[in-house]
């Protein structure tokens, strides 16, 4: 059953795409869960089936679907073409001035957080995994610590709200959210070129590509949303107006991407430029509210089949019995590296924060690790590392999204 041909873009396209429909029907009839968590519940429960079929004898089904991922490259599918969108759709919707209030904190934790928490996973991986067999090179610990640390607010957001949370944590979760996957790239970036090369980057390169990459990136974000603003505020029709969001956000990822910068941190700049200003001072109120449900259903639709991709992913995932307790450990590590920097910001920036008592209980369960930690570490090259790690990220995103994902509430609630 393992298909014969490639197949073509538009068939594979059709193909997850009808997979996400059937799925997100099936959670919403019969369910009920969140739609990225229902979706990805079922994907992996699909697979493992799929799995337990091929011990069975049945080779046939789990097949088909490698050949299928084999096909899809996710690491593109989701860093070169839905990333820009779903930035751009998150940061669309959040006040400037509300992040303004929490500049600092969120900017502690989005950049000085991640490379803190960078550090504290790479050392105890290293440190603690050789215990279990496993002898990784410390830069192969700090490509870990650096893909897994950015946060991923997509699962959590509506069930904070959904929980009654204070509207303070969710403006830091999704200020930090929003910065820190453009943080977390670039980390990786210079990280992986290192392993390439074999050469140690000295501090000055890595400043200098560090301030290129980033700082590039927000202030051509800003000149393509100042020029978007501008063109739409010359006309008044929601269909081009529409489209030219759409072109601003496809059309900046790749000319930010080309140039070697930040796309993720152009698109958050772009998204909340046209979000707090393009949207009150440039918009009719029929084409806000077009432009609204474009970027919601985009959203909705990019996120439902991101989180089918990763169900289905699990494959790909070979498991021993180390690996199993490596993984419960990551988990752990990954866990307590994201309390330590939210303790830390939390504990020095008190009074500036005003966040109810037990904020950091939400802060800390609520830094979801997603699609982006995936689709990095399947960017690394082929070998047992890369095996390891890949094993490594998914049981912490697959532990995020389940287990976190559906307790943020509860745990949400006991701060009230």
């Amino acid at each position: 059953m393992v298909p014969a041909t490639k197949l073509s873009v538009l068939e594979i396209s059709a193909i997850f795409l009808s997979i996400t429909a059937l799925l997100s029907y099936i959670n919403h009839r019969f369910i009920g869960l969140p739609t990225t968590i229902g979706v990805m519940v079922i994907s992996m429960l699909l697979s493992i089936c799929a799995i337990f079929l091929g011990f069975l004898g049945f080779d046939d089904l789990i097949d088909y679907e490698v050949s299928l991922l084999d096909q899809l490259d996710f690491t593109e599918v989701l860093l070169d073409g839905m990333l820009s969108m779903l930035l751009f759709a998150g940061a669309l919707h959040v006040n400037v001035s509300d992040l303004r209030r929490y500049k600092l904190p969120i900017g502690i934790l989005a950049c000085a957080g991640t490379l803190l928490s960078t550090v504290i996973i790479a050392g105890a991986l290293y440190l603690l995994l050789p215990l279990l067999g496993f002898d990784l090179a410390f830069i192969w610990c700090l490509l870990f610590g650096a893909l897994i640390s950015p946060t991923d607010p997509i699962a959590v957001m509506g069930i904070l709200q959904s929980a009654g949370a204070p509207k303070s944590i969710e403006t830091v979760i999704a200020g930090e959210s929003l910065f820190n996957d453009g943080i977390g790239v670039v980390i990786f970036v210079l990280l992986l070129g290192a392993l390439s090369s074999g050469d140690i980057p000295t501090t000055y390169h890595v400043a200098h590509s560090f301030a290129v990459e980033a700082g590039g990136g927000i202030v051509f974000g800003l000149v393509i949303g100042g020029i978007l603003y501008y063109l739409l505020q010359s006309i008044d029709s929601y269909q081009e107006e529409v489209l030219l969001t759409l072109a601003g956000v496809i059309g900046g990822y790749a000319l930010a991407s080309h140039w070697h910068l930040s796309g993720p941190l152009a698109m958050v700049m772009m998204g909340l430029m046209v979000g707090n200003h393009g949207r009150s001072m440039a918009m009719s109120d029929k084409t806000r509210h077009y432009v609204d449900l474009f970027w919601e259903l985009i959203d909705e639709i990019l996120n439902a089949i991101l989180f089918v991709l990763i169900g289905l992913e699990v494959v790909m995932i070979v498991f021993s019995s180390n690996l199993f307790i490596a993984s419960g450990l990551t988990i752990l590590i990954a866990l307590l590296a994201r309390l330590i920097v939210v303790g830390i910001t939390t504990t020095t920036f008190n009074k500036q924060l005003a966040l109810p008592s037990g904020a950091w209980k939400v802060l800390t369960w609520g830094g979801l690790r997603g699609g982006i930690s995936v689709a990095l570490v399947l960017q690394l090259p082929d070998g047992t590392e890369r095996d390891i790690l890949l094993a490594l990220t998914y049981a912490v995103v697959v532990f995020s999204i389940l287990i976190q994902g559906l307790s943020i509430g509860k745990v949400a609630k006991t701060i009230r």
